[in-house]
Formats: C-alpha cells, sequence, structure tokens
C-alpha cells in the first residue's frame, strides 16, 4: 500500500486533518474550560462582595437570612455557602462545620467536604473570608457540575474528531478516485500512443482545471510528435523516391566516364553532368538538415535585435546581379523601424528562398518586389509576377519535397518553402501564400509586440 501514491496521499491527508483537528479541538476544550473557571470565579468574588454588604447592613443574622435564601433558590444547586463563629461553628449554610484545613483570607481553595445534603463528600472550589467580627464565610461551588461539563465536552470532541475523521477518509478516497481516474486516462492514452496509435489523445472533459490544461498541454505536444512522425516519414519516403534517380543518373554518368572506349569530350560532358547532379543531392541534404535543425530550435539563443528594413535592403542588393541575368527587376521597399526579435542569419536564408523561388518563376521583363513594412504586425513580403500557386495547393506547397508541377514545374527538391516555413515556426511567426494578381505573393508575418529600439548603425545604400 505504501507503493501506492494515491494511498500515500490519503495517509497524509488523514493525519494532517486528524492532527490539525486534534489540535483545534484541545484548544477549544482548554479554552471553554478556562472561561467557565474565570466565570465562575467571577461569580463567587461577586457573591462574597455581596454578601459582605448584607452583613455590613444587618450584621451575622441579616448575613444569616440572605445565605438561607440563597439556599433556598432551586437554580443554586451547585453553591456551597458557610457562615461559621470564630470557632468555627455553623450559623448557616450548606456545610456542617469550618474545614479544620482551610484559612480564612487565603484565597481560592479546592477540597473534598460533606454538604449537608449529601451523602458523600462533594469537590469543592471555593473563596472565604474573616468578618469583622471574627465570623469565618466560605462561598464556592461544587466542582463535580464541572467535571461533568468536562466529561460531556470531552465526548462532544471526540465525536468530532471522529466525524472529521471519516470525512477525511470519504473526501481523501474521492480525491483519489479523481486523481487515480485523469491519471489512468493519460496512462492509457500513452500506452496506446506507444502501442502506435498516434492519433489517440487524453480526454478533455471541459472543466478547466487542472488536469484539463495539463492534458492539453499533453495533446498539443503529442500533435507536435505526430507532426514531427509524419514529417519523419515523409522526409524518408521522398528521399528513397527523389533522391533514386539523381543517384542513379550520377552513377551512369560516372559509369560512361569511366569507359575507356568514350570519348575525351563526351567524357568530359559525363563528368560536369554527375558533378551537377552531386551538386543537387547534396543541396538537398543541406536543406533537410538546416530544415531539422531549425525545427529542433538550434540557434535559438543566438536571438538578437533584427532590423527587418535593412535585412530586405541587404537581400535585395545581393539579388540584383541575378535578376538582371534573367532580365528582371528587384524593387525594395523597406520601411524603417521595423525590429524584432530573432536570428539574423536564418531569417536572411528563409528571405533569400523567398527571393530565388520569385527568380524561378517570374517571367522575363517582370518585377520583383522585397518589402518590409507594418501592417499591424512586422512583415516581410516578397511578389513575383509568375504563373502563381493555386489557392488550394497553397497549403500544400509549404510541405517538404512538394513540387507543384505543372504549375512550377521547375528542377528541385521542394524544400525552399518547407525551410521558410521552419524559420517561421522558430520566430513564432506565420507564413502566408496570396495571390499577386498576377503571381505569388509570400509574406512572412511576425507576432506584434512592443517597439524594440533601432540598431544604431547606418542602413546600407
Amino acid at each position: 500500500m505504501l507503493r501506492n501514491a494515491t494511498m500515500r496521499l490519503i495517509a497524509a491527508h488523514l493525519v494532517l486533518v486528524a492532527v490539525s483537528t486534534a489540535l483545534v479541538l484541545g484548544f477549544l476544550y482548554w479554552r471553554i474550560g478556562g472561561v467557565i473557571d474565570e466565570e465562575q470565579r467571577a461569580v463567587v468574588e461577586a457573591e462574597i462582595r455581596g454578601l459582605a454588604d448584607d452583613y455590613q447592613r444587618g450584621g451575622a443574622p441579616a448575613l444569616a437570612r440572605a445565605i438561607g435564601s440563597r439556599l433556598d433558590n432551586p437554580t443554586e444547586r451547585d453553591a456551597v455557602y458557610l457562615l461559621a463563629d470564630a470557632e468555627g461553628r455553623r450559623i448557616a449554610g450548606n456545610l456542617s462545620r469550618w474545614p479544620p484545613t482551610v484559612a480564612a483570607d487565603n484565597g481560592w481553595t479546592t477540597l473534598d467536604l460533606y454538604r449537608t445534603d449529601r451523602s458523600r463528600p462533594t469537590g469543592i472550589s471555593a473563596l472565604t473570608l474573616r468578618l469583622p467580627q471574627d465570623e469565618l464565610l466560605l462561598v464556592g461551588r461544587d466542582v463535580e457540575a464541572r467535571s461533568a461539563f468536562d466529561s460531556t465536552l470531552a465526548r462532544a470532541l471526540l465525536w468530532a474528531l471522529a466525524a472529521i475523521t471519516a470525512l477525511s477518509l470519504a473526501t481523501g478516497w474521492l480525491l483519489s478516485r479523481l486523481v487515480s481516474g485523469r491519471i489512468g486516462e493519460i496512462d492509457g492514452a500513452a500506452r496506446a500512443i506507444m502501442a502506435g496509435a498516434l492519433d489517440r489523445r487524453v480526454a478533455l472533459r471541459g472543466t478547466r482545471d487542472e488536469f484539463d490544461r495539463l492534458a492539453g498541454t499533453l495533446n498539443a505536444m503529442l500533435d507536435r510528435i505526430e507532426t514531427l512522425v509524419r514529417d519523419l516519414r515523409t522526409v524518408t519516403d521522398s528521399l528513397a523516391h527523389d533522391l533514386r534517380s539523381p543517384l542513379g543518373r550520377l552513377i551512369r554518368h560516372l559509369e560512361a566516364a569511366a569507359n575507356d572506349d568514350v570519348p575525351p569530350d563526351e567524357q568530359k560532358t559525363r563528368i560536369e553532368q554527375a558533378l551537377r547532379e552531386a551538386e543537387g543531392v547534396l543541396a538537398t541534404a543541406t536543406a533537410l538538415l538546416d530544415i531539422s535543425r531549425i525545427d529542433a530550435g538550434i540557434g535559438a539563443e543566438q536571438f538578437t535585435q533584427v532590423d527587418l528594413g535593412r535585412l530586405a535592403a541587404g537581400v535585395a542588393e545581393l539579388y540584383e546581379a541575378a535578376a538582371e541575368e534573367r532580365g528582371l527587376r528587384i524593387a525594395c521597399d523597406a520601411a524603417p523601424g521595423l525590429v524584432v526579435q530573432g536570428h539574423d542569419q536564418l531569417l536572411a536564408l528563409a528571405l533569400s528562398n523567398l527571393v530565388e523561388n520569385a527568380l524561378r518563376h517570374a517571367p522575363a521583363g517582370s518585377e520583383i518586389t522585397v518589402v518590409a513594412l507594418d501592417d499591424g504586425a512586422p512583415a516581410l513580403v516578397v511578389g513575383d509576377r509568375g504563373p502563381g500557386i493555386p489557392e488550394a495547393d497553397r497549403p500544400r506547397a509549404l510541405g517538404r519535397f512538394v513540387r507543384l508541377d505543372p504549375s512550377r514545374g521547375t528542377p528541385g527538391a521542394g524544400l525552399g518553402l518547407a525551410l521558410v516555413a521552419a524559420v517561421a515556426r522558430m520566430h513564432g511567426a506565420t507564413i502566408d501564400l496570396g495571390d499577386n494578381a498576377p503571381g505569388l505573393r509570400a509574406r512572412l508575418r511576425f507576432a506584434a509586440g512592443p517597439a524594440l529600439p533601432v540598431p544604431s548603425r547606418p542602413v546600407r545604400d
């Protein structure tokens, strides 16, 4: 049982509740008893003063009458009175004589005495007083009533402790059922996922409590794991399919180049073709490695303040020569003051991929736009005038090894936009593909946040 966390929780709960309850009830018992004693003593002291006033007004006879009147009152069953002469002989009261062990004016005393109306000794707590004519006065209360009250109160407190213990056991059991049930749901979902059911999720009850929040976090984690596993399968399948052809061509080119019967010019051509195939395979492997590193969050610790305007201007300038070779123009519109927290090299790589994508598909004589703007949040936008991507294919275009033939039937592994999407995820940004009417408009939009200071170094012309 001690190996069961639920049983340990119930036991700890029970012990804590029992100890705290016992302390509270013990304090109440002690405090209530103290209050009763204080009230009884206050009553006795008040009676002593009142009887002393009766003595001053009428002497011992008046005091004897006052005592008799009090004893005749049925509500004074626990009261003890004794008026005695200087020798201790009873004048009035319900004690037979003055206790020989008690001295007058000696404060409170507690002892066992015989009352005239009782056949056995009774515990008495009393206060004594010597009167001006040497008479002795004793006023007290029978402590048996207090003992009976203590017993009744102790039984009530024990019953309360037993009831609270039972309630604690019940609440502990209910708590254990709740915890065990929710943990069982999580454990069942985890075991099903381990068995291969990657689409299994922890059920939400809609209570929005800690367990629902935990289940939501676990489900989000499982969604991410399922996505990564699906991507891994896609990468594996795509690598098996997409690399088989270039590797096969690479082997054929090298075999042909190694054939002594092939003319030197053809051997050179074959070697150049093999080099291009090898470069394509290397580019595919590099892109996959970059995407994997980005999805793993490698480089997040290197985030700094990045000026998107400077970044856009730098990338546009970098590709101006390549655009001119294809008969294209690159126009850059970089708004100042757009600063985000990010990895400058990865953001430059993502923007470069968007520009290269536009260069491959934009028709000669058209213009490619590279824009850094604020449309409610900082954003980088690249637009071209090519064939564009059909709206139904745009979400799929961000996946790995996706080539949208024939609308964009150019060579490539289909990893450029996937890398951009990975960079966007790393930065908490979104990548949207829209219609540039005509052409494609790709927007990398960052989350809105507090304005950051612009770096002090000047923007390059």
